[in-house]
Order: C-alpha cells, then structure tokens, then sequence
C-alpha cells in the first residue's frame, strides 16, 4: 500500500489511501488485514447477507483484461458493504479506442467516485494509477507483477487450515515465471513466517528468485514431500512464446499434481490453486474436488478479504471491525 493519506485511509495500520502490492507491506499490516476479514466472514453466512458500512461510497471496477473470479468476488464485497458499484471493462470502453489510463480515471473522478479497483496487462499500472488520483486505488492484477488481495484470501486460507502461517511450508508449484499470484504470495508468505519453495520446469523459475528467500525444487515428487501446502498454479499459455514446455501432455506427466503422487506424501498436505484450472494438465480433478483440497475455501474467504480492504481503506478499524459486522442494512 502507497504511503499517502489523501481521501481517508486505514486507521490503525497504517495502510495508506491504496493497496497496489504486498511487498512492502509488514507483518503487522498483513495480519491486521486478516484479522478484519475474520468479522466479515460471518455476513455471508446470513440470510440478509448486507451491512451499510459502506453506504454512499462509490467504486468503479475497472478491468481492463479478462477476469471472472476476482470481477465476481469483488463485486460480492461492495455490494455486501452496500456501496454502489460502476463495472468498466476494456471492450467497449474508451480505453479500446485508444483514451489513456488517465484520463480513463480523471474521468472518472469528474464523476466523483471514491474507489477504483484496478486489472491490467501492464506492471505498475494500479501504482501509476494510485499516484494521479485521489480515489483510493486497489490492485486486482497488474501484468505478471502482483496480485495482493489474492495473497491475503491465500494466508487467510492458510491460517483457517493451519491456525498460523509462521513456520509453515509452502511450494509453489507451476509458472512461477509468469505469475503475479506467486510473487504476491512469496512476499506473503516470507513476511509472516512461513518457509517458501518454489518447484517446476526450469524455463518457468525466474533466474536469481533464491535471492527473495526461496527455495528451488527440481521435481514435483520431492516438493510433496517437502511441503504442508502445495500452491499449485497454471501455465499462462497466453503469455508465453512457444518453448516453454514441450507440450501440456508432458508436463502433466512431469508435473502434474495427482492423487497417486499425493498418496505418497508423508503427512496431510493441502492443496490451493487460484484459478482458473486446467484440469488434466497442472491438477487433476481427483485432486482438486478430493480431501486435500482447500481451493472453494479460498473462494470463499476472497469475499471476506475483499470485504476487509474496502473497509480499511475506507476508513475502518480492525477494532471496529467486529461492530461493522452487527450493523444491519
């Protein structure tokens, strides 16, 4: 989160006014994010699955690159903060005819809004943002550089499963070269304790990643035995040259997270993907609807997570947090 304070911010945490990456966010932060998550669990739970906390706010959810999930999850959280919501995606949009990102926002702003949830193909692109307006600015993916509120839905799940994230070990298992997901999750995970290993071919293991604290594994048989949580993520063919693996087939074989080899793991280990899958090529399904699997879990406290950042931001407190929760809409 950027160090401004300009139109609110999170009180308590020290948060700042945006959330456009976990890399320099503390322990401290990163756990008061989850802790406030914990309240906001319960209001999906109800029947009225509302509270007005957020009532009046505005917030303009603009994907400018493919979503489903995170769009969704999102959407679920404001509307359960009662906020009103405006959905821009890049077809259709201004930003298709060749109008900048700016003055996509500026216009925006014009309209007077006071949150932008931000998806885009570029690196940068939600702190570019962050750093024009005055809206608070929330990363939803920004190229293949971070994914923070996908990490946090992560750790919660972590936490829920395991009662704490120190000391856990994680392997992250698949393109970890072009993933924003692994790199929020590294800072993540190293900042709150856990031990981190990363495992999968050599052309999708980016050169120097030992230097963050990582761990490389060389074969996916070795990193079950290793780890208590596998993340396992999927090929970005779309942001690939060719080359990368020899074909889908072969890397299932070499690869591929099955129930024969989970079988064979030492102790119970959990097994979490953030969508979407390609079942058959990095998970197969009898792993990802079996016993190891937390990946609907994960599903679920994206909305809570989600709930708790547009509420920080905002202007919440962890503290109050758990009276946010018995306010009725």
């Amino acid at each position: 989160m950027t160090a401004t304070t300009t139109n609110g911010g999170a009180d308590g945490l020290g948060l700042g006014k945006d959330l456009t990456g976990l890399q320099h966010l503390t322990r401290d932060q990163i756990e008061g994010i989850l802790d406030t998550a914990e309240p906001f669990k319960e209001i999906s739970e109800r029947r009225i699955k509302k509270v007005p906390v957020l009532r009046g706010k505005t917030i303009v959810n603009l994907f400018l690159e493919p979503s489903t999930r995170t769009r969704i999850s999102f959407e679920f959280a404001e509307k359960r903060l009662s906020a009103d919501t405006v959905n821009i995606a890049s077809s259709g949009s201004s930003v298709e005819k060749g109008e900048s990102l700016v003055d996509t926002a500026r216009n925006l702003e014009a309209m007077r809004i006071d949150m932008v949830v931000i998806r885009h193909g570029s690196s940068g692109a939600a702190q570019f943002l962050a750093d024009r307006i005055p809206s608070n600015v929330i990363n939803a993916g920004d190229g293949p550089h971070e994914h923070p509120t996908q990490a946090l839905l992560d750790l919660l799940t972590i936490r829920d499963r395991f009662g704490s994230i120190a000391g856990r070990r994680v392997c992250i298992v698949g393109d970890v070269r072009h993933s924003r997901v692994a790199r929020s999750d590294i800072w993540g995970l190293l900042r709150c304790g856990a031990e981190v290993a990363v495992c999968g071919p050599k052309t999708l293991i980016p050169m120097g990643i030992e230097e963050l604290g990582v761990t490389v594994i060389s074969r996916v048989e070795e990193a079950i035995e290793w780890a208590e949580v596998l993340y396992v993520l999927r090929l970005q063919l779309e942001r690939m040259d060719a080359g990368f693996v020899p074909s889908l087939r072969e890397y299932n074989r070499v690869f591929g997270v099955s129930r024969a080899r989970l079988e064979r793991a030492p102790e119970d280990i959990a097994v979490l993907h953030p969508g979407p899958m390609n079942r058959g090529v990095e998970i197969d399904s009898d792993v990802a609807d079996g016993p190891w699997s937390l990946i609907l879990p994960q599903v679920t406290n994206g909305v809570a997570v989600r709930m708790a950042v547009l509420y920080l931001l905002a202007g919440g407190s962890p503290e109050r947090a758990e009276s946010a929760k018995e306010a009725r809409e």
